[in-house]
């Protein structure tokens, strides 16, 4: 099958349609993650926010298409398909650990775009502002390596370790997207004119607050920063108060969701 195609119904999923909705929220799922990640978040967000999530290929119900282990290469692929998702109705980004990248990448894109004029807010989640690199190369590793961290970070992907069949469906999956954000080479530029709002968990490992709150360099927009009890999937944990967080960033935005003019 081939993952450039641009087809919608392919890449984005949309659990709970909320038509009626003032705003559209694009979610970015974490490195081996799939789109059902964010269902709760939909169900949730309805019918205030239609949610979308992202479904990278290689997993679920992709599983038999060949994975994108380059930040830029998804971002080129879904910017086109975003665009056309606006439906006259503004649109907020929100990623986590892996997908913060790729929605920080969009957002940059998006800007750049003539007549999009840029997401209405931006949602980073469990990951540190660029200038914060890592070099610990998991995607290097041998598959218990790999392994390890998944373990090291918790999450549902740690289902996968005691059951060897569904392990190798994921593992490829949880390499390649970790190959895609450690060779991720942050470019500088302009800072975002959007709002973005920051949010991690007390006692991630991957992601410490100072070094998520530092997305305050990123913009020129409104900032603010959220520090859930958790580790790296807070997001999980906390899905409550990260669902009441959202929401009410979302309810201030000029024009309840619209973009400012």
């Amino acid at each position: 099958m081939d993952r450039h195609s641009d087809d919608p119904g392919r890449w984005l999923r949309n659990f709970t349609p909320s038509p009626g909705a003032r705003l559209r929220m694009v979610c970015f799922p974490h490195a081996g993650g799939a789109a059902t990640a964010y269902h709760p978040m939909s169900v949730a967000l309805s019918p205030e926010i239609d949610v979308l999530a992202v479904q990278y290929p290689g997993r679920q119900d992709r599983l038999s298409e060949s994975c994108v282990d380059s930040i830029p290469e998804l971002v080129d692929l879904l910017v086109p398909l975003l665009i056309a998702q606006t439906d006259h109705r503004p649109l907020a980004l929100f990623g986590h650990s892996m997908g913060a990248t790729v929605a920080f990448e969009i957002a940059r894109r998006l800007e750049r775009e003539p007549g999009t004029g840029g997401p209405a807010i931006l949602f980073l989640s469990g990951r540190r502002a660029p200038h914060f690199k890592r070099n610990d190369y998991v995607h290097l590793r041998d598959d218990q390596g790999v392994l390890k961290e998944v373990q090291l970070l918790g999450g549902s992907a740690t289902a996968a370790l005691s059951n060897p069949e569904l392990l190798s469906m994921v593992l490829p999956a949880i390499r390649s997207d970790y190959r895609a954000v450690e060779t991720h080479v942050h470019v500088p530029g302009p800072p975002l004119r959007c709002p973005v709002v920051a949010l991690t968990g007390d006692a991630d490992p991957r992601a410490d607050t100072p070094s998520v709150e530092a997305w305050r360099d990123y913009t020129e927009g409104p900032f603010a920063s959220h520090v859930f009890p958790g580790g790296h999937f807070f997001l999980n944990d906390r899905a409550d108060e990260v669902h009441s967080t959202v929401r009410s960033h979302v309810a201030a935005l000029p024009g309840r969701g619209a973009r400012a003019q």
